[in-house]
């Protein structure tokens, strides 16, 4: 065992002690009231003698308040349960859900208070039976108004920059920018990263981990190492910026993709990838994009008609007569009548070049010595 799980465990014993006793302490008295409750209203009309009813009446509550604590471990553990799915419900939502559900739940308990106040008068005119009907009601009423106005306000994601006309970056340091699994197995992130063209915290929704892992995790040899790769990445990139982990999950969205952009959206942020589908998407639902493939086609440098290069034919082209070769920026060279020099390394003379969504391409011929 761990010290950090050792140090966890000895620091949630206390909490749990002291919510056994306020179980117990609850559970018994109102067990000890109900014990009293049932001898004067029922048991001690059914006893003559009165060595019995005197018995009774110190008997009859201390059964109760003993009944209510023997209850107390299995209603702790319902209430914990209960606890930890709210805690895990809490996790899935964004702040703006969070605040616009505070809100409706404030003033949904208001509605039902001003409920009770005017029409409930006409209820408690019945007497003592008619007050328990008014009683009754008014938290049935309650909790109605207060589960309705929560869910509605979460439906409005009101947040901190919306009432205030500003825009709020979660942990600061500029505008964050939403991850993909893209850019992750790709690893040029890094880089960019590093060299500073990145600022802003990091965001890595825990759905994309989880579809890292499962390429990790697959029998695909091919896709298992881009998988490792990409938490090793994920490892360093850790170490080199903030790096924000987010439970926040989309149970209505059943693509990843959408998921992303719905988190860009609620985040305020940006939604870094390589992904072309993804960015059309995105670009239509209104969300930025940081392409890392634009930013590696913007910055390589410009070849012009007529400019020599020095390049390796690797292997064979589209038609029959090409061969191609690559630049160390992995721009490919298209070289004419290049086919039967494969395996050597030749310069050549730019002819064309080609702006495609894949990157670019250059067109060139053999240089005629």
């Amino acid at each position: 065992m761990s010290p950090l799980r050792s140090s966890n465990e000895g620091a949630g014993r206390p909490a749990t002690t002291l919510l056994r006793l306020a179980f117990a302490a609850v559970f018994g008295t109102t067990g000890f009231l109900l014990g009293r409750e049932a001898y004067v209203h029922a048991i001690s009309l059914h006893v003559a003698s009165e060595f019995w009813q005197v018995v009774l009446l110190i008997v009859a509550p201390i059964i109760g308040a003993v009944l209510g604590v023997v209850l107390v471990p299995a209603a702790q553990a319902l209430f914990e349960t209960e606890l930890a799915t709210v805690e895990r419900a809490i996790d899935r939502l964004a702040p703006g859900e969070l605040v616009g559900g505070a809100i409706g739940l404030v003033t949904g308990l208001i509605i039902a208070f001003l409920a009770k106040n005017v029409l409930f008068e006409f209820i408690t005119m019945g007497g003592q039976t008619g007050g328990y009907i008014a009683i009754f009601l008014y938290l049935v009423i309650s909790l109605f108004a207060a589960f309705l106005g929560a869910r509605v306000g979460a439906k409005q994601r009101v947040t901190l920059g919306r009432m205030t006309g500003a825009t709020v970056a979660p942990g600061g340091g500029g505008t964050p920018k939403v991850i993909d699994t893209s850019v992750i197995i790709d690893g040029r992130i890094l880089e960019v990263v590093q060299s500073g063209f990145l600022e802003g915290p990091l965001i890595l929704p825990r759905f994309v981990l989880r579809e890292l892992q499962l390429i990790a995790d697959s029998s695909d040899s091919l896709k298992r190492t881009r998988g490792r790769r990409g938490l090793e990445v994920l490892t360093k990139l850790g170490t080199i910026s903030t790096l924000e982990i987010v439970e926040r999950d989309f149970d209505d969205l059943a693509q990843v993709d959408a998921k992303l952009v719905r988190l860009a959206q609620e985040r305020g942020g940006k939604l870094v990838t390589n992904d072309y589908n993804l960015n059309r998407v995105a670009n239509v639902e209104g969300v930025a994009v940081l392409n890392l493939n634009e930013l590696a086609n913007a910055v390589k440098p410009v070849l012009l008609p007529g400019e020599e290069l020095r390049v390796m034919v690797i292997k064979e082209g589209k038609e029959p007569h090409q061969g191609v070769g690559y630049l160390d920026d992995g721009t490919m060279i298209v070289v004419e009548n290049g086919r039967r020099l494969i395996g050597e390394t030749i310069e050549v003379n730019v002819t064309s070049a080609l702006q495609t969504m894949a990157g670019r391409m250059i067109f060139a011929k053999a240089k005629r010595t």
